[in-house]
């Protein structure tokens, strides 16, 4: 359980990369504002309101974002919670924040509706609408503490915001990289999505706790003495057992056997170069037994994602299996961090909104230095990127258009199919998502709304204002349709609608009255 207080200005710009004077000055105004704007609101909790937005900008801060992202992350609350407009957002603090408080806002709006099309919609929309992708950045971090303060919201909400978690914002953290993230957000709803199954899988862990430690304990004190006394000192280990909710979903796939999952435990053993990797494996199956099936090499054949390790499950001499993973110190930054581990960061002053389809993802992160610093403990820190050698934005975007695995590789199908192919992504009136190819119109997004609608479509409304049912619509649009028993697909319908179910729909349509009219004649006639 995280228990938490509000931090200081002081507290936040001590946990960032923000040294400059003008920067430290934003921040603190920003802090400032907030504070006032939320003034007298309450968390369910009871918390100041405040506490929140200041949290996520401390998780913002930490993760190395820029003096602009923390601020908006300060800020995002305000133009929907309070009476601060946008435009004071804009005049207070400039185009540049107020852009990031927009783009969290609107998706703020966004409607979960626990149907798998909503679900794969909205998945799209985080993934290809967010031009910016500071903006969700920000929207992560905002969920992770929401997430990690489920306890104090309602029931009736309590689910409904757990449910959203695993299955929208979990996987987004996945797609992005950000897997330990990922891991965070799943164990902290877990328990409220489903709590029956969270206590099933809690009880097993909690059954092998003690010598899990016990196992993991004297696994890194035998290992690092076998190295030693190979002469390979210039490494270093790390202990991992599974999250609850990944532990959750292998167990699924083995039919509840826990007695089938040899990875509950791992050992991490990191080393400098690929010919130390080789040499840790040797000496790892010199001490321990391996089990046969379980060597995977994914240093001389990676996963299509790019992964590389090698994996090893061994039964180590007090009858416990443990899986050892082996990697070179980047390789480790690019299995945590997934491919945004890739990314070097393209200056702020470079960057256009819609300039290029890669904009999003290659300001994934600002560029860092590896850090070692022991100092900064607090959760959020894990989630930093590290720099590592400059690759082209085909590249990376190849890798992630060809990246596959089990339980994500539908994911990736349609990302590549949809994303790849000038997806847009447009809002009904209630806030659900509408995916559509790029230059749809009206039309064809009344016939993606229900095929009935499509066939009686009088006239539409653009973000409000009354438009032709011809007009190209564009990322963001919200669409409104006015509908007619008198109103019917024309022939010239044809001319500008995109999609294949409205063409579809609408030659259907004027076949059977072309035909209705040819059996009139014909009656007539006889």
């Amino acid at each position: 359980m995280h228990n938490y207080k509000t931090p200081t200005v002081e507290e936040i710009i001590g946990l960032s990369e923000i040294t400059d004077k003008a920067d430290i000055a934003l921040v603190k105004k920003a802090y400032n504002f907030a504070k006032q704007a939320h003034e007298g609101q309450k968390r369910y909790s009871g918390a100041p309101y405040f506490q929140h937005v200041a949290i996520t900008a401390m998780y913002l801060a930490e993760l190395g974002m820029q003096a602009p992202t923390v601020c908006a992350g300060m800020l995002h609350d305000t133009v929907e919670d309070t009476d601060v407009t946008l435009e004071d957002i804009e005049k207070e603090f400039g185009k540049e924040i107020a852009y990031l408080v927009d783009g969290v806002t609107k998706l703020g709006g966004v409607r979960y509706q626990g149907v798998d099309r909503h679900v794969e919609s909205l998945r799209k929309l985080f993934a290809a609408t967010a031009k910016d992708v500071r903006v969700l950045i920000i929207k992560l971090m905002d969920r992770l503490h929401n997430a990690r303060t489920l306890q104090h919201v309602p029931e009736h909400k309590r689910k409904r915001i757990a449910k959203e978690t695993l299955e929208i914002y979990a996987p987004i953290a996945f797609r992005l990289g950000m897997s330990v993230l990922q891991k965070d957000l799943e164990d902290a709803a877990f328990p409220y999505a489903m709590p029956k199954e969270y206590a099933k899988v809690a009880e097993i862990l909690k059954e092998r706790k003690t010598e899990t430690q016990k196992w993991l304990d004297k696994a890194q004190k035998d290992i690092r003495t076998e190295l030693a006394n190979n002469g390979i000192r210039n490494f270093r280990t790390q202990t991992r057992v599974k999250g609850v909710y990944s532990l959750y979903k292998k167990l699924l796939r083995k039919d509840w056997d826990e007695t089938k999952i040899h990875d509950i435990l791992a050992l991490r053993i990191i080393v400098p170069t690929v010919e130390d990797c080789y040499k840790v494996f040797g000496l790892v199956h010199k001490i321990w037994t391996p089990v046969p099936g379980r060597i995977k090499d994914y240093i001389s054949s990676p996963k299509t994602n790019g992964y590389q390790s090698i994996h090893t499950t061994v039964k180590t001499d007090i009858g416990g299996f443990l899986e050892v993973q082996i990697r070179t110190e980047q390789m480790h930054q690019e299995a945590q961090y997934g491919l945004a581990a890739h990314i070097n960061y393209k200056s702020q002053s470079n960057k256009k909104s819609g300039k290029s389809m890669f904009d999003w993802i290659l300001q994934f992160f600002p560029n860092k230095k590896t850090r070692t610093d022991e100092h900064k403990t607090h959760a959020a820190r894990k989630y930093v990127t590290t720099s590592t050698p400059n690759q082209n934005a085909p590249h990376w975007i190849q890798l992630l258009a060809e990246a596959t695995d089990v339980e994500n590789s539908a994911y990736m199908d349609d990302l590549k199919e949809d994303f790849f192919s000038k997806r847009m992504f447009v809002f009904t009136p209630k806030g659900d998502v509408i995916d559509l190819p790029i230059n749809a119109t009206p039309v064809d997004f009344a016939y993606a709304i229900h095929s009935d609608i499509g066939d009686h479509v009088a006239s539409a409304k653009i973000n409000g204002k009354l438009s032709a049912i011809s007009t190209p619509l564009v990322n963001g649009d919200m669409v409104e349709i006015e509908t007619s028993n008198n109103a019917h697909p024309k022939q010239k319908w044809l001319e500008f609608v995109k999609t294949n179910l409205a063409k579809r729909r609408i030659r259907s349509y004027i076949d059977a009255k072309q035909n209705e009219r040819k059996r009139s004649a014909h009656k007539q006639h006889a």
